[in-house]
């Protein structure tokens, strides 16, 4: 137990000192530390007053202060992450993994809010909705960045962009192009990734497609049944056609990956695609439909483009490829389950920036404490976590070991009283400059 404290004590330490140079002021790194720090605990809620109390606050005035008006700037501390998400969990044979998510919100006052699908809810509801790349390697997966997306119906109100504090600089983006910024940033930083998967939503735009095709970016995209698609001549087809053209020879059984509920199983089809080459370069590139049949529901089809080189390709590669968009499900529910990802109270576009960053910064500080948990082979007994918990609610353990009381989801749970108030919990040496 000892050993695993010293190496959660570790990571925590890590990741204040990268952030530490982000804060002029020491009471707004403490703060934002500690922040990080309640996000990871057993608090009730995550919101403004329940936190403020774990922290030890008589108002919420300090957290929206660091949310609102402090200074210091949530992009560089989104670099960080995207650093510390490299240096942890970094592959070659990572993929990033694109979705939105929504939050349900009331009134009309927060940057973004409409009446807007919402996958969350599953249905249209007032929400928010937030782009998301997410990193998923071998070693375990977690959020490189974020985007608020902001409806015509804001873009084109200035003066309501400016009650909510969104830029004049900031125009309307749809949600692929929003998604290609983070592709941009996250591979400008150096992330290692062999592919790039997301749904519909970002493989049916075309330009984001040619966009990855241009920086040589393989990809397993997503699309809808009738996208038209170059297949056995330079006449258009649409994929829900190619689909029933093809023989019950050239379907194969193969998992996706494991799920709560055991493997993915479905019946698979992978077909090349018409495409010109005129050059050397081109014709070692390959564009590939994927078809995913549900086994139990035979009408329950999805499709995916492939692009990337002919010697990377075969089915097993692509089902496993198209199976980690999943991944970034498990993450959209773990952030809001475990580290109050869609627990804020705040309507001003850089506070929700500032929430959402500090939260997927949380978030990946839990995937690397569960990736040490795993590599030490550590095997967790239920009442050793009682004692941590008890210790940490007596003020006797440092801010580093304190944020390691999660580091198994299935030792997660809500609180079931109260957190006591006024916790003297010291931050880690670390954090100073």
């Amino acid at each position: 137990m000892q050993e695993l404290d010293l190496s959660v004590s570790a990571l925590m330490d890590d990741l204040a000192a990268r952030l530490g140079p982000l804060f002029p002021r020491s009471e707004t790194r403490d703060r934002a530390l500690r922040y990080i720090q309640g996000l990871l605990s057993q608090c009730e809620r995550k919101n403004s007053w329940h936190l403020a109390e774990w922290l030890g606050d008589a108002t919420p005035d300090g957290v929206q202060y660091l949310l609102d008006r402090a200074r210091w700037d949530a992009e560089a501390a989104r670099d960080v992450l995207c650093q510390w998400v490299i240096d942890t969990l970094g592959s070659s044979d990572g993929v990033l993994v694109l979705d939105e998510t929504g939050f349900i919100k009331k009134g009309q006052h927060s940057a973004g809010v409409q009446r807007q699908y919402s996958g969350t809810a599953g249905r249209i509801e007032n929400s928010q909705i937030g782009v998301f790349l997410l990193y998923a390697s071998p070693a375990g997966h977690a959020f490189l960045d974020r985007a608020l997306y902001l409806p015509k119906s804001w873009t084109q109100d200035r003066e309501r962009c400016r009650r909510a504090g969104i830029p004049d600089d900031v125009e309307f983006a749809s949600k692929p192009e929003l998604a290609r910024r983070m592709l941009e940033r996250a591979l400008d930083q150096g992330i290692p990734a062999a592919w790039v998967t997301g749904d519909s939503v970002y493989g049916g735009n075309r330009g984001l497609r040619l966009w990855l095709e241009e920086r040589s970016q393989p990809f397993v995209l997503e699309i809808a049944c009738n996208e038209p698609l170059w297949w056995q001549s330079v006449q258009y087809t649409r994929a829900d056609e190619i689909a029933a053209a093809l023989t019950e020879d050239e379907w194969q059984t193969l998992s996706a990956g494991s799920g709560s509920k055991g493997e993915r199983w479905y019946d698979w089809a992978l077909t090349p695609l018409t495409r010109l080459q005129p050059t050397e370069e081109a014709r070692r590139w390959g564009h590939y439909l994927l078809i995913r049949r549900s086994r139990s529901k035979p009408d329950e089809l999805a499709y995916y483009v492939v692009y990337a080189p002919r010697d990377w390709v075969s089915i097993e590669t692509l089902v496993q490829v198209a199976g980690q968009r999943w991944k970034i499900e498990q993450g959209f529910q773990t952030a809001k389950g475990e580290c109050g990802l869609d627990e804020y109270e705040v309507r001003r576009w850089a506070s929700w920036h500032r929430h959402i960053t500090l939260s997927l910064l949380a978030h990946a500080l839990l995937v690397a404490i569960r990736q040490a948990i795993t590599s030490k082979k550590n095997a967790f007994r239920q009442d050793s976590v009682d004692t941590l918990r008890a210790q940490a609610a007596n003020g006797k353990m440092s801010m580093a070991r304190t944020s390691g009381l999660v580091p198994c989801a299935s030792l997660v749970g809500l609180a079931t009283k109260t957190p006591v108030p006024g916790l003297a919990v010291p931050l880690s040496s670390a954090a100073s400059p």
